[in-house]
């Protein structure tokens, strides 16, 4: 196997959201090249599932990092792809979306404004 870049683990951040199959994290480094960050298309409307997984996505991201900077390192480019450039968003100019020592910071404002039950102190699941 080839040497993998180094990636770091937020130690304590949930892997996913219980009884979905849906992951936060990301065990290993891809063997295949880092995914890059984009902002995707979010089609989930408020009272979907996926709605749901978003907010809880934030929810852990907020709990864990606050409105400090914080490391990509191994969280699921799937997941942030669905925040990035609206609730979450590049912290410094020379973001580079393929590397997975890009910082990123929430964008608190538009987090509440779209995401308000992540911002509670428990996430009921």
């Amino acid at each position: 196997m080839a040497d993998l870049p180094d990636m770091t683990k937020h130690k304590g951040f949930p892997s996913g959201m219980p009884g979905t199959g849906v992951q936060f994290t990301i065990r290993r480094a891809n063997p295949k090249g880092v995914t890059p960050l984009k902002a995707l298309p979010r089609k989930a409307r408020p009272g979907t599932k996926e709605h749901r997984i978003d907010a809880a996505f934030l929810h852990a991201l907020w709990h864990h990092f606050g409105d400090e900077p914080f490391e990509r390192g191994n969280l699921d480019a799937a997941r942030l792809n669905l925040l990035f450039g609206r609730e979450v968003i590049a912290a410094d100019k020379d973001f580079d979306p393929l590397s997975y020592e890009a910082m990123l910071v929430i964008n608190e404002k538009l987090a509440r404004q779209n995401f308000p039950e992540s911002f509670d102190d428990v996430f009921e699941v």
